[in-house]
């Protein structure tokens, strides 16, 4: 696989083939890049691309991988970039050696991603729900004759992956797995002055027992007049699934207020299609304010 082609995938997804990539075509690369910036600033690198399972190291694995892919930041140090987006073309000095690369990584980064987007309008329904946008909080409600509906979660911190893909090398535009948001939902059935809030999960597929496919479960449930507070009594999953039938029961419930798998799987598909329309504009602010714009 080229390293143009591998470039050609956003960085939050090119972190998941990383591992798949044949040693032999890494080591490969680690001596080109030797041989261009010497040992010191390779090495480096290198080991943080060893441990990035965890999430705070997966952006510095991206980075650095990207350092050693592109041909283009080996020529930053000695030569003042004319693509920088803020105008400055050949006024050397005005911005840093990093302000420079990050903003040029950042210009291909969001092409990428909007190349990758596949929701390019947030939809304003589902399902008869109708959504409320506020920051990262997503409101989804549907009023009855009876009761109100309302849907809350928050897309900060709720990408998941798919099962591993795998990758073969041999292929210029290898299949990557796609970057899903599941957030935790909390559901409110309002009546009058009285609510039930149920807080719901996503199960995992290797959590879900045989004979069961639920796409999501109960993890919390509670019942208050007025305002929620503190001192409101709730029962978590766990002890309704050991009380018999009763957490099937309320799940039965929710199923027919509309929370069906079919419902919480679109859930998860414009929770998704939001999540990367925030981050692309996360990325678009982060250019702009390193700008100076």
């Amino acid at each position: 696989m080229s390293s143009e082609s591998f470039r050609q995938f956003p960085a939050r997804n090119r972190l998941r083939c990383t591992f798949f990539i044949n040693f032999h075509k890494m080591n490969s690369i680690l001596k080109a890049a030797i041989r261009l910036n010497g040992i010191r600033t390779v090495l480096h690198p290198v080991k943080n691309l060893v441990s990035v399972s965890r999430p705070q190291n997966q952006i510095l694995a991206a980075r650095n991988l990207w350092y050693m892919t592109s041909i283009q930041s080996q020529k930053l140090s000695a030569i003042h970039s004319n693509l920088c987006s803020c105008g400055c073309g050949s006024r050397k000095g005005v911005h840093t050696k990093a302000e420079k690369e990050l903003v040029e990584f950042l210009t291909e980064e969001i092409l990428a991603e909007r190349k990758a987007q596949k929701v390019k309008t947030i939809p304003t329904e589902i399902q008869g729900f109708t959504a409320s946008l506020n920051g990262a909080e997503v409101t989804l409600t549907k009023k009855t004759d009876s009761e109100l509906i309302k849907i809350t979660f928050n897309v900060n911190n709720s990408v998941d992956t798919d099962a591993e893909p795998e990758v073969n090398e041999n292929l210029d535009k290898p299949e990557i797995g796609e970057l899903k948001s599941k957030p935790s939902f909390k559901v409110d059935l309002v009546r009058g002055d009285n609510t039930i809030s149920v807080l719901c999960s996503f199960v995992p597929p290797s959590e879900q027992e045989d004979g069961y496919n639920d796409s999501f479960g109960i993890d919390e449930l509670s019942i208050y007049s007025g305002e929620w507070n503190e001192n409101v009594y709730s029962v978590s999953g766990e002890v309704l699934d050991s009380v018999r039938y009763l957490y099937d029961l309320i799940l039965n419930y929710l199923e027919e207020k509309g929370l069906t798998n079919e419902f919480v799987d679109k859930l998860s598909e414009y929770s998704t299609a939001y999540e990367h329309s925030a981050y692309i504009g996360l990325l678009e602010g982060l250019s702009k304010f390193v700008a100076g714009k």
